[in-house]
């Protein structure tokens, strides 16, 4: 933490600006030996939050760029240290000259998400804010955007905090208990300790519900087409993606295996999956493509289920349905082909809502888009609740609920408090290892390690 660090802290590839960044107790002094600003001022006299014109230059004071220097003075950086922020022109190699001279001048390259993790051992973030930094860059929604500044600001931490302080509040209380019996402590009240353990348990409840959410937010909604062969789902996949990604013949069986494909719809983003014609077949290929479509129909989020309308419904459309209906998936029924004379109609679907499409010409192919949106939206859950975007913090909040419910099951099985102590101050270390306040340094180094270098 000693070490002033420097990087290129724009993506790499030709823009009109490209910045680097010094942080660090010399970062001041390294931005001395390059830059020369117009006005004479010299980086390590100028005040925090100010900037500067000037050029860089080598080591011979021959000019390599014409420059402008921003100036952050601890504490109030992002990292918390003195930054330094050299605004330059965007070329690949001009940026990288740039750096050479900054390491030449006595920085050191940072590392991974080096910036961010000072930040956070500065704490000026805490570790489930660090986090939201990733799913801020990496968003490609306005909803994943919302949720990410909403764990920047703090709503997340501000929720687990509040459930590890009533956790606090009453290991407190069985401590003071159990450590002083020679004091006047009144008795420990088990029906208001099971009050506050019940509250916590379901705060820590309604964040873990919508961690299924978050993940959507991150990685999109698993979405499968299914269907039996030849009912249409490689072209509707190619309608769906606006390109060709499934071939289409009017064989059955033509797709073999899983084609995936990462698509927009307004605010969604969907993992969209054409899968093989479900049926009975004895090609060993063919077999092991339906064995695949079975698997990835049970780990999907969403199913869009295509029912040929120029023929009746087989037996294996049958079973498809009652398969969907016992398992309650988030589903959209697609009745295809209604360019063709009908021999299927929408009320042999047992009153479930049908969309009407044919995926050859696209005619209802909004009313199809408004079908997915809107059962992906119910079940995305409340999208102004403050939610986990990562599988550490559903780790540390299972934990934390697994711990709590022994302290119940301690408390209402007779056992002594010092029991239930023990279950209760396990769930609090599990919640702040999630905001970081008692992280084990190999926590630290695996969540900053899917930084880039640069932040």
């Amino acid at each position: 933490m000693n070490e002033t660090v420097a990087a290129i802290s724009t993506p790499r590839g030709m823009g009109g600006v490209g910045m680097i960044r010094i942080s660090g107790p010399e970062a001041l002094a390294v931005a001395g030996r390059v830059f020369y600003a117009y006005d004479g001022r010299r980086p390590a006299a100028m005040e925090g939050c100010t900037c500067a014109v000037g050029r860089v230059a080598d080591e011979a004071g021959a000019p390599v760029d014409e420059a402008v220097l921003t100036v952050f003075r601890a504490p109030k950086s992002y990292t918390g240290e003195d930054v330094a922020e050299l605004s330059c022109h965007g070329g690949v190699f001009l940026l990288e000259e740039v750096l050479r001279l900054v390491f030449a001048a006595g920085a050191a390259p940072a590392g991974p998400g080096e910036f961010t993790k000072r930040a956070f051992l500065n704490g000026k973030l805490s570790l489930d804010e660090a986090e939201s930094v990733i799913d801020l860059i990496e968003g490609d929604s306005r909803r994943q955007l919302a949720a990410a500044m909403q764990s920047r600001t703090g709503a997340v931490s501000r929720l687990v905090d509040a459930a590890a302080d009533r956790l606090i509040y009453l290991s407190g209380e069985l401590a003071a208990w159990i450590d002083y019996p020679e004091e006047d402590i009144a008795d420990v009240d088990a029906a208001a300790m099971q009050e506050g353990l019940l509250a916590a348990a379901r705060a820590l409840d309604s964040l873990i519900s919508r961690f299924s959410y978050g993940k959507i937010l991150g990685e999109g909604l698993a979405t499968v087409i299914a269907g039996a062969p030849n009912v249409g789902k490689s072209t509707l996949m190619n309608l769906l993606s606006g390109e060709e990604r499934s071939i289409v013949t009017d064989l059955p069986g033509t797709t073999r295996d899983v084609v995936e494909e990462r698509i927009r719809l307004g605010e969604i983003t969907l993992r969209l999956a054409d899968t093989a014609g479900l049926r009975e077949t004895d090609d060993p290929v063919e077999s092991l493509g339906v064995q695949r479509s079975r698997q990835k129909l049970a780990a999907a989020g969403l199913v869009l289920a295509v029912f040929d309308a120029s023929r009746p419904l087989t037996g294996e459309e049958a079973r498809l349905l009652a398969e969907l209906k016992a398992s309650g998936s988030p589903r959209v029924l697609i009745l295809n082909k209604c360019d063709l004379p009908r021999q299927l109609e929408p009320g042999a679907f047992a009153g479930e809502p049908v969309v009407e499409l044919s995926a050859r010409t696209g005619e209802g192919f909004d009313a199809l888009v408004q079908a997915i949106l809107q059962t992906a939206k119910a079940a995305d859950g409340d999208e102004g609740a403050p939610i986990l975007l990562r599988e550490r913090q559903r780790r540390c909040v299972q934990a934390a609920r697994r711990q709590v419910g022994e302290a119940l099951e301690a408390l209402e099985a007779g056992f002594t408090w010092d029991a239930v102590t023990v279950c209760i101050d396990s769930a609090i270390d599990s919640l702040l290892e999630l905001t970081g306040r008692k992280a084990s340094e190999a926590v630290v180094e695996e969540v900053f390690s899917r930084f880039c270098v640069g932040k």
